[in-house]
Order: C-alpha cells, then sequence, then structure tokens
C-alpha cells in the first residue's frame, strides 16, 4: 500500500529537523475532505458561516483555553478551509516531525486539557 503522500501527489512541507514545538508563530492551514464546502457559502464577496462553520470558528478562538501555551491569532473560514495564525508563547514537549516511512509516530495527549465551554 502506498503512503499517503505518494497517493495523493503531495509531499510535506514540514522541514525535516525543525521542532514544531519551539515558540514562535505558524500559519495554518486546515482543509476539508473532498474539498467539500461545509463551512458556509460566500455571497457578494462576504462569508456567511453555517452551524458548521460557527463550530470551527468557536473552537480556533477557544484554542488558548484548551492549549495554555497558545494564543490564536487572526483568522479566516472559508467554505472548505480555514487560514490561521497561532503564536506558542512557551516551549513545550518535542514535535520533531516523525519518520513516517519507518512508522515512527507517537500521540502525544494535551497534559493541560481544559473544558471548552
Amino acid at each position: 500500500m502506498k503512503h499517503r503522500r505518494e497517493r495523493h501527489g503531495r509531499h510535506t512541507i514540514r522541514l525535516k529537523d525543525y521542532d514544531y514545538s519551539q515558540e514562535g508563530a505558524y500559519f495554518i492551514t486546515i482543509c476539508i475532505q473532498n474539498r467539500q464546502c461545509l463551512f458556509g457559502d460566500i455571497k457578494d464577496g462576504n462569508m456567511f458561516l453555517n452551524q458548521a462553520g460557527e463550530m470551527v470558528r468557536s473552537v480556533w478562538e477557544n484554542l488558548p483555553r484548551r492549549f495554555v501555551h497558545v494564543i490564536s491569532d487572526e483568522y479566516i473560514v472559508m467554505p472548505n478551509h480555514i487560514h490561521g495564525v497561532i503564536i506558542i508563547d512557551r516551549r513545550g514537549e518535542s514535535c520533531i516531525r516523525p519518520n513516517y516511512s519507518m512508522g515512527d509516530h507517537k500521540d502525544r495527549p494535551s497534559t493541560e486539557p481544559q473544558p471548552i465551554r
């Protein structure tokens, strides 16, 4: 079975030896599977969020409550993806990109979970 990147013709843009737990600002894009427009619609140049889009907005805005060392900065929810900037303000557990071809992946449970209300 081919690796996910090979099946989809994509490659990672993550740096091989970069520790993504380092303090700093990170630009993030999260896309919906199959590019389905599930978060709302654009009308007259404005984005109108549906219930799912509102949920995504709420989760983004509450990231700092869940992850105490994360600051959520600018973001935009689009019909089939979200763009945003998060800021990590204190170093966390090492997050060097796993070597997927060798099956080197570990789940990292949150050490300080906070309920979202």
